[in-house]
């Protein structure tokens, strides 16, 4: 219930953001305004995650030509699923990756009860694999908007610090954690730390 409060309160609070942003999109590439992917929920359970379109609209194309030239590309992708020079992405898209404003709109998803506020980073059936055994550890709770692995480093860590962290928080999760994690999260969205 205060998950979903404060996803009601932080909804109404950015409606004129998320209104800028949608005109933004449209006016720069067009529609769609919204890129929604299946991630891994609790219990397994698949959910449509919602985020602000940042790629290209011909996005699976150029990463699948990129992958089918250049080795590095492809063995950087197999380990963490994305690219430190991801040419898919647009020009105003690096800008909301880089502020978090993309990802506003799982405020939704939170809402509907798919996401936390605070949890572990939702991630694809084909992205899984990085757990191993670890797995129903991390489909015990709910994928959260914000967790301990994005105010620790982000994209600077590697998958396997990822996980790692999202079982630190599991295994440690608390109201108090969840308060400590928000408030650190203003600030390293503030900083822009590991935002890519």
């Amino acid at each position: 219930m205060l998950d979903r409060l404060m996803a009601l309160v932080a909804l109404v609070f950015f409606a004129p953001f998320l209104l800028i942003i949608a005109l933004l999109i449209v006016a720069f590439d067009g529609r769609p305004v919204f890129f929604s992917q299946m991630r891994v929920g609790r219990g397994g359970r698949m959910f449509r995650c919602y985020k602000f379109r940042t790629m290209n609209r011909n996005s699976e194309r150029i990463l699948a030509d990129l992958l089918a030239v250049d080795a590095a590309a492809r063995e950087e992708w197999r380990q963490t699923q994305k690219l430190v020079h991801d040419p898919r992405i647009s020009c105003l898209g690096a800008f909301l990756r880089k502020t978090s404003l993309d990802e506003l709109p799982q405020f939704w998803n939170v809402l509907k009860g798919d996401m936390s506020i605070v949890g572990p980073r939702p991630v694809v059936a084909s992205e899984t694999w990085h757990y191993g055994d670890k797995i129903k550890e991390y489909t015990s709770v709910r994928p959260g908007i914000t967790g301990l692995w994005q105010v620790s480093g982000r994209s600077d860590t590697t998958y396997e610090q990822r996980v790692l962290l999202d079982c630190e928080y599991i295994a440690r999760q608390s109201v108090f954690l969840d308060l400590a994690i928000i408030i650190k999260t203003i600030f390293v969205v503030l900083r822009r730390d590991g935002a890519r």
